[in-house]
């Protein structure tokens, strides 16, 4: 099987269930930086994860594509999507509180902005964070275009980089580590 179709080759890129758009189109970008999140968090994965965050993380890995089908899809065949499947629900934004809630409950925040990079796993962890960040920017612009098909999605990017900051220090402090404060002492 070959990778390439050559279909983009004039700069537009396919919707799922149809229709084709601009490779730099505003929704390509979010999709395109959930795709860098994906891709950071795998790095946060290889760089050794403990077994509770590694499976939150898969998890979010695979929801970063729900999101993506979701953006990938225009507005006319958003009906055709599945909950959870290809399209976000309020059940994956609540997932997430309750998992921050769960895990702050063991291990509190630091009272101080911090430096990633007390390990490799909780690094690869705010960078992403700080991806899924700009895609929440990203889907905000999106959004006051009119083309941001469900308020939702908005609510749960903004809910994942929260997770990922709580996953980051529940990393470190499960290896009896803190992040070093943003400020000398």
């Amino acid at each position: 099987m070959k990778i390439y179709t050559r279909k983009g080759d004039d700069g537009t890129t396919g919707l799922l269930y149809g229709g084709r758009i601009d490779k730099d189109d505003a929704r390509t970008e979010v999709y395109g930086t959930l795709d860098e999140t994906v891709s950071a968090l795998g790095l946060g994965r290889a760089g050794g994860l403990t077994e509770r965050v590694e499976e939150i993380v898969v998890r979010i890995q695979r929801e970063m594509f729900v999101v993506g089908a979701q953006l990938a899809t225009s507005s006319e065949n958003q009906h055709k999507l599945q909950p959870g499947v290809s399209k976000v629900t309020e059940d994956m934004t609540k997932r997430c509180e309750t998992d921050i809630d769960e895990l702050l409950a063991e291990h509190p925040l630091p009272g101080e902005f911090i430096l990633p990079g007390a390990t490799s796993g909780s690094a690869g962890l705010d960078v992403a964070r700080s991806t899924v960040r700009r895609a929440e920017r990203q889907a905000v612009a999106i959004d006051r275009a009119g083309l941001l098909p469900d308020p939702e999605v908005l609510k749960y990017l903004n809910r994942v980089s929260d997770l990922l900051f709580a996953l980051a220090r529940y990393e470190e402090a499960e290896r009896g580590l803190r992040a070093e404060p943003s400020r000398e002492r």
